[in-house]
């Protein structure tokens, strides 16, 4: 599971922050394998901005879950540092880190410049994971005698979300691939079957390995589980006509909510392709992608206003992906 740590109407950006925490541990107990946080900078909504630390806190909290980035976004940072971070996560976490790595950079002129970066910083991504998993191998030779402590020999789990050259990037290096279908389901089959063809096994894995990424929701009914999706849809649709990620409104609000056409057009295109539905549903909708997409994982990516609701939903999807008696 992805946590943003997106803050609620009335809700201030700390309460998601122990939000995203107390979610872990509601997570862990009903047996999800790993919880992930992401990295997003200067986006009022979403308070989840330094990812390493949010997931010091989620490890802290929990006790077998795995927990990792997705992702830190490499090139707004130095690998060596990145490196040291992980690294220390690994030290006191062992055995339970995983590093997702991101190709974003900061998505404004002001965000690169407050960061120290330019819009070509992700030019040369794939040099940037490779110099990071040097430090984490002691062999990095891009800077000779520089070692980053406590990183070398830690036992983090890299992956890389493919967005841009990402695919390449995790297929050439022998890197678990992250994937959603942000261009499309055929265009994410399509770069998952170039990042299969193209792999070369690795310390780090001997074979392709891929997780695909996909909002999740479950209820009681379908329209009730359709309705969960509808305040993060209303939230990208801001973002994408007036530059802002605003906090969540419940999905009574958001329907109520006047639209233009252009707005409609957008809620509507934020709203296909996610899976929802009662259990039965959404079983055969995940056994199909499943089955189209090859997935060795899914990430559910699920975000909803009510806190209530979005675990009742991650708790029956638990329910789906629980192991049947034989």
């Amino acid at each position: 599971m992805l946590d943003r740590s997106q803050a609620r109407q009335g809700h201030s950006h700390a309460e998601a922050l122990r939000d995203t925490v107390r979610f872990a541990s509601e997570l862990e107990a009903l047996g999800y394998h790993r919880f992930w946080v992401s990295e997003h900078h200067s986006v009022p909504g979403v308070a989840g901005s330094a990812p390493t630390v949010l997931a010091a806190a989620v490890a802290s909290a929990t006790s077998d879950i795995r927990v990792g980035t997705g992702g830190v976004m490499l090139p707004n940072h130095q690998p060596l540092v990145v490196a040291e971070q992980f690294g220390v996560l690994d030290a006191l976490f062992p055995g339970r880190i995983d590093m997702g790595l991101g190709r974003s950079v900061g998505f404004t002129g002001g965000i690169r410049r407050a960061l120290g970066r330019d819009k070509d910083a992700a030019e040369d991504y794939a040099g940037q994971v490779a110099e990071l998993l040097g430090y984490v191998q002691g062999t990095q030779r891009a800077h000779p005698g520089v070692h980053a402590i406590p990183a070398e020999g830690a036992r983090v789990a890299p992956f890389i979300l493919a967005t841009g050259a990402g695919a390449g990037v995790a297929a050439d290096l022998g890197l678990p691939l992250v994937i959603a279908a942000v261009r499309g389901e055929d265009a994410m089959l399509a770069s998952i079957e170039r990042y299969r063809a193209r792999f070369r096994p690795s310390a780090w894995s001997p074979h392709p390995y891929v997780v695909v990424s996909t909002a999740v929701a479950v209820a009681e009914s379908t329209e009730r589980a359709r309705r969960l999706l509808m305040p993060e849809a209303w939230a990208l649709t801001q973002a994408r006509t007036r530059g802002v990620f605003p906090p969540q409104r419940s999905p009574g609000e958001v329907a109520a909510l006047p639209m233009n056409d252009r707005e409609r057009g957008l809620f509507e295109e934020a709203m296909t392709g996610q899976l929802h539905g009662t259990e039965p549903e959404v079983e055969r909708q995940l056994s199909g992608l499943v089955e189209r997409s090859g997935a060795d994982e899914i990430l559910v990516t699920m975000s909803t206003f009510d806190p209530a609701a979005k675990l009742d939903s991650y708790r029956r999807l638990a329910g789906i992906a629980a192991p049947r008696p034989a």
